[in-house]
């Protein structure tokens, strides 16, 4: 399956799970504060064994092509968590997972599960925004001496924003499909009207601002 068939596939899989939901005529709020007509939610893909298993896979095939000499993989808390264990169980590797900061109480660990300083680690995420969570996550895998060689994850919305912090902080991605992947396959699905598209399609490119 090539890459642009396999983004295809996971778009359409994503609408017909309702893990995506496009609503552009009645925004959703987004914690940021943010205005959007989409709501991604991956989780509701375990949920469907089908569709877990060929996410699973796509992701597992992405990590041994571009990171064949992967150690260990690291879920981003906490819906990597999730993921990131099926693509370890199915690579027979070691995992842990990522907490956003370190607990308050008890060891007070951020990242649970052993690492050991100079293995090779491929953060598993879900979902890329802006990417803040997964780039902290890599910043305390760096900081255990762990050597982080990239990440995987489901979907990814494709704001600029985000390619330009991955590049700063020197963390390269990959994702399974994308927004404008999921666009056609909505148009094709007959979800969208055409004025909604235009709809969907001006609110990537400035989301921050975006409201109808």
């Amino acid at each position: 399956m090539t890459q642009a068939t396999l983004a295809q596939t996971v778009a359409s899989m994503l609408l017909d799970v309702k893990a995506v939901r496009l609503s552009p005529d009645k925004p959703f709020k987004w914690a940021s504060g943010w205005n959007s007509p989409i709501y991604c939610d991956n989780r509701i893909t375990l949920s469907h064994a089908k569709v877990r298993t060929a996410i699973r896979d796509g992701l597992a095939a992405a990590v041994k092509a571009y990171w064949p000499d992967v150690d260990i993989i690291a879920g981003v808390a906490t819906a990597g968590i999730a993921q990131g264990a099926l693509v370890a169980d199915f690579l027979d590797l070691p995992f842990c997972y990522v907490r956003p900061e370190p607990k308050k109480h008890g060891m007070g660990n951020q990242i649970e599960g052993e690492i050991k300083a100079g293995q090779k680690v491929v953060l598993v995420e879900d979902l890329v925004s802006t990417g803040g969570s997964s780039l902290k996550a890599a910043e305390a895998l760096r900081e255990a001496g762990a050597n982080v060689l990239g990440m995987v994850a489901i979907f990814t919305y494709g704001f600029n924003i985000a390619s330009q912090n991955f590049a700063e902080k020197g963390l390269k991605f990959y994702t399974l499909s994308d927004y404008e992947t999921l666009l056609e396959e909505a148009k094709k699905k007959n979800y969208v009207t055409e004025s909604q598209m235009i709809t969907l399609q001006e609110w990537r490119h400035d989301p921050a601002s975006w409201s109808i």
